[in-house]
């Protein structure tokens, strides 16, 4: 079994508040401890000041807890925001989210540093730049929170997996830290043999005619991952389906994450929910990958 805790996303907006209570009592059920505060939660409690009220009311009443966050994301929400009229907005939202998690009693939150993809016309370095400017401006918030942002990889050229370690590289600070992403680095290993695959466009759309291909992600992010999300694909687009409905090397990836992530705080199932199987099966699931040694 797992030994650090696991943690269960589920889009709550799209099942609607007045079935929320009946969910966490379906994931206590079976056996979950740890609910994900998701971003539509935190966007949630930005919105209505009663709403965190009602959330840790309901989470109470099922013995569940957040144990990690995720910041609004997409687009001009990221990081990389080029909008200069807008970006002041961005980091404020993010600040307040920082704020948000650590009220729930979260200490990680996971903010998506960019995708060019979004913005092809602007250079590369020019998107680094941004995220720098970004990190810049939230890591003082996170500190004084006592928050670790993990910055998440993608599958695009801007936010793949070197591209986040090294950004970590340059901040030597402990509220700084990497979210694992399986289902990201499944399609910049497995995507080769899906030419007609999501990543193909993504990098294509910035003028790079084929990925940067790696089959050693986790090894390079494990030093420094602080959270994970994991969920399964075959390569060719982001499903989050359930693990063992794609081709993630389990066998591999579990004993890593259990032996070699010293900094490690949490294990996510990022499994699309609803849409991927009962909360039974996905909880099921997630105990037979905790017994993988």
């Amino acid at each position: 079994m797992f030994q650090i805790p696991v943690t269960y996303f589920f889009e709550f907006r799209n099942a609607g508040e007045s079935l929320r209570p009946y969910l966490m009592h379906e994931f206590a059920v079976n056996g979950a401890k740890h609910l994900v505060l998701g971003d539509k939660l935190i966007s949630a409690i930005m919105q209505d000041h009663t709403a965190a009220d009602r959330l840790r009311q309901e989470m109470a009443a099922e013995g569940l807890s957040f144990r990690d966050a995720h910041s609004p994301f997409g687009g001009i929400l990221d990081l990389n925001c080029p909008d200069p009229d807008f970006r002041p907005q961005m980091i404020l939202r993010h600040k307040m989210a920082i704020r948000i998690a650590a009220m729930m009693g979260v200490d990680t939150i996971t903010i998506h540093p960019g995708s060019d993809r979004f913005f092809p016309e602007i250079p590369l370095e020019k998107h680094f730049d941004l995220m720098r400017d970004g990190l810049d401006q939230l890591l003082p918030e996170a500190e004084a929170c006592g928050v670790t942002i993990c910055i998440e990889n993608s599958m695009s050229r801007a936010a793949c997996p070197a591209a986040v370690v090294k950004l970590k590289s340059e901040y030597d600070t402990d509220a700084l830290g990497l979210c694992y992403d399986s289902g990201h680095a499944n399609q910049l290993d497995m995507g080769r043999y899906k030419p007609g695959g999501t990543i193909w466009k993504f990098w294509q759309i910035v003028g790079v005619n084929e990925p940067e291909w790696d089959d050693r992600i986790i090894e390079k992010m494990l030093p420094q991952m602080v959270n994970c999300h994991l969920h399964d694909n075959d390569g060719s687009g982001d499903t989050h389906a359930l693990p063992g409905n794609g081709n993630v090397n389990w066998k591999k990836i579990i004993p890593l994450l259990k032996h070699q992530a010293p900094r490690l705080k949490v294990i996510q199932s990022e499994v699309r929910m609803p849409g991927s199987g009962s909360i039974r099966e996905l909880c099921a699931k997630f105990a037979e990958l905790g017994e993988i040694e």
